[in-house]
């Protein structure tokens, strides 16, 4: 697993992510709750109005996260990260093949979600200020299995982001080091004496 590059000396920050980082990260929290409530809220609606306002919604959020992921990636790529915290090989193994499966889907389920919208042939708005062009054709039978690819890569998205969350408690709660301390704002969160290593060790 290739290591991240090493932040400009002005951008390091080794006890925690940085601001910029938390922001983005739990904005995109934020954003995949919002789109799972709606998602699975508009499918179960009656033919309406309201209907149609909340799929331009869901789409126009997901639009937002893919920009939001890209921007996260783009900015840890040139501020890098805080150093691991100490832990088994085998955890790192398990952080670090998640958070790759984390960027794959995220970048996965609205690039499918964006995909299906255009083979259907609707015209896709981000939140009805602009328009977004089509990355593929009108086909009834394509649009028919991305519906079922983006459902499949959301559920996956759901599962993996909720093993995400419980392995962050579990190592606040149990293994009390700094794992979830450092991705939320100084003071938010008692941090641990194993945190206190990782700034000093």
């Amino acid at each position: 697993m290739p290591t991240t590059p090493t932040a400009p000396s002005h951008l390091r920050n080794i006890e925690r992510w940085g601001a910029l980082s938390q922001a983005f990260h739990w904005l995109i929290v934020i954003g995949i709750l919002t789109m799972a409530i709606i998602g699975l809220t508009m499918v179960d609606m009656p033919s309406s109005p309201d209907k149609v306002r909340m799929f331009a919604l869901h789409k126009s959020i997901g639009l937002t996260i893919l920009v939001l992921v890209t921007l996260r990636l783009a900015w840890r790529l040139y501020a890098g990260s805080p150093p691991d915290v100490p832990m088994p090989r085998w955890q790192h193994l398990a952080a670090n093949l998640s958070h790759v499966g984390l960027y794959v889907l995220l970048f996965a389920v609205p690039l499918s979600g964006w995909v299906m919208n255009s083979a259907a042939g609707f015209p896709l708005w981000w939140f009805g200020l602009f328009r977004v062009p089509a990355l593929v054709g009108k086909d009834h039978d394509f649009h028919e299995t991305m519906e079922d690819v983006h459902e499949l890569l959301f559920w996956a998205l759901i599962l993996l982001v909720l093993v995400h969350a419980g392995a962050a408690l579990y190592h606040h709660l149990f293994q009390r080091d700094a794992t979830l301390a450092r991705m939320l704002p100084r003071g938010w969160i008692r941090d641990s004496e194993a945190a206190e290593d990782v700034r000093h060790g």
